[in-house]
């Protein structure tokens, strides 16, 4: 079953491509630097009319940094709110070079930006809610009201880390109720060598996988 590219019910979100996620970052995410060009030209295309951004927006005294967990090291997991919650190295945090959003990018082209993880008592992966609060609620960012309000009705997302934030970002929006598309080239994983697993659980979900060469050359998916 094909479907259509519709401008005006079709939105492109473009997941955190943050200087702290490319090399020389604070979390660098191997080969991010590689989709930066071909995300850049896509925005540039003419598909998108509704083109939003998420950006991660710590503070620095953020829960999900290692650094404020005595004795603990980055990538050592605890549990919070009776979820795990993996610490990251300190990334992100507000205001720092490293939050920017990369300044090659042509971000004029965007209608909003949304900032996630700015409650320094819970984490944030996904550009629709946050990770568990204390009373184990998924408390909304809000970008699902705006994109239905602004019409759109499919999902097409990009960016970093495939495996974390562009994932949750999806299993969100099909919760939702968005038809969703993950554009797979234009992606980048903490973890590749789990990619080929995560591609077959994000299918069977319902998320589309697709490639830039699909959208830019025929508009439509087939």
């Amino acid at each position: 079953m094909a479907i259509t590219l519709d401008k005006e019910r079709s939105a492109l979100l473009v997941v955190d491509l943050q200087s702290d996620f490319l090399p020389g970052g604070a979390l660098p995410v191997g080969g991010g630097d590689e989709i930066v060009s071909p995300i850049a030209d896509l925005m540039e295309a003419g598909l998108f009319e509704l083109i939003v951004a998420a950006q991660d927006w710590h503070p620095p005294e953020h829960v999900s940094f290692a650094s404020n967990h005595p004795g603990r090291r980055p990538f050592e997991k605890i549990e919070l709110y009776g979820h795990e919650q993996i610490l990251w190295p300190d990334h992100c945090v507000q205001g720092t070079a490293g939050a920017s959003l990369h300044p090659g990018m042509p971000w004029a082209r965007a209608v909003a930006i949304i900032r996630k993880a700015t409650n320094a008592a819970i984490d944030s992966y996904s550009a629709l809610r946050n990770n568990w609060d204390p009373k184990g609620n998924r408390p909304p960012t809000g970008l699902a009201g705006y994109l239905k309000n602004r019409g759109a009705r499919q999902i097409f997302i990009c960016g970093l880390a495939r495996d974390f934030c562009v994932r949750w970002t999806a299993e969100d929006a099909l919760q939702e109720g968005f038809q969703v598309n993950v554009i797979w080239d234009l992606c980048r994983s903490l973890e590749p060598r789990r990619d080929d697993l995560l591609r077959r659980e994000l299918s069977a979900n319902g998320v589309r996988i697709v490639t830039v060469q699909e959208l830019r050359h025929r508009g439509k998916i087939q």
